[in-house]
């Protein structure tokens, strides 16, 4: 007898923290901006991988809302590089069919930068073969405030009908609407949390904690967990067929 809705194991969507950057610099004896910087080329190669493994949905951590604390050295740092990503990898994005996508509060990012994230997103609506989505000044709770206060407000004005919410109204509003929920979570450099990330999508996601840090987290590594992820049986709250 089955309860469950059909087993998926195709892994469509893969979200990614991409954690260790400063360790890993810190262990080659460099500052931490070095280990953003080889970080950021190691998500070229991942990006580069998805359509061979069929995956068309990659959301990447880049920064969270938390990470506001850190010193101001590293925070500029990181919005230079965010800011020099756009710009070096705009023409192979638009080449590789890459349609990329910024989730966060853009509102306390500098002008510049969300310009250049803007522009992005307008040259790379088109293509589809992989849905890049980059996760700035994000965090999980803050984007759930942030859709609920919009569905608030469409109530106040008579948009919405409170009665009628429920959990797919709530999901509209949120800055994934255009998301599938992740299938696979997995976060990089041996730490077993999730760190406020996509708390609402991530229900029934399955997760990989591994120990190897950002920039030595490899293609093969990659295809690795990808295949074991395809090869289990996922219930959603179910039971399998027998």
């Amino acid at each position: 007898m089955s309860l469950n809705k059909t087993i998926i194991r195709t892994a469509e969507h893969v979200a990614i923290i991409m954690d260790g950057n400063g360790r890993w610099a810190r262990a080659q004896g460099k500052p931490r901006l070095y280990g953003h910087q080889a970080g950021a080329k190691r998500l070229r190669d991942i990006v580069e991988a998805c359509p061979e493994l069929g995956v068309r949905y990659l959301t990447v951590f880049a920064f969270s809302t938390e990470n506001w604390k850190r010193t101001q050295t590293e925070v500029a740092g990181l919005m230079k590089l965010f800011k020099r990503y756009i710009l070096t990898e705009a023409k192979r994005l638009v080449d590789a069919g890459v349609c990329v996508r910024f989730i966060g509060d853009r509102l306390r990012l500098e002008p510049r930068l969300r310009h250049l994230m803007h522009e992005l997103e307008m040259m790379t609506s088109d293509n589809s073969l992989v849905n890049l989505t980059i996760a700035i000044n994000y965090g999980g709770r803050d984007e759930v405030a942030r859709a609920s206060r919009r569905m608030a407000q469409d109530v106040a004005i008579g948009v919405l009908n409170p009665d009628s919410v429920n959990e797919q109204t709530l999901a509209r509003y949120l800055d994934t609407h255009v998301l599938p929920d992740p299938d696979l979570v997995i976060r990089t450099s041996g730490e077993a949390r999730i760190s406020n990330f996509l708390l609402w999508q991530s229900a029934y996601s399955e997760y990989e904690f591994i120990k190897t840090l950002w920039p030595d987290f490899t293609v093969r590594d990659f295809k690795e967990i990808v295949s074991i992820f395809e090869a289990r049986e996922r219930r959603f709250g179910g039971l399998l067929a027998s």
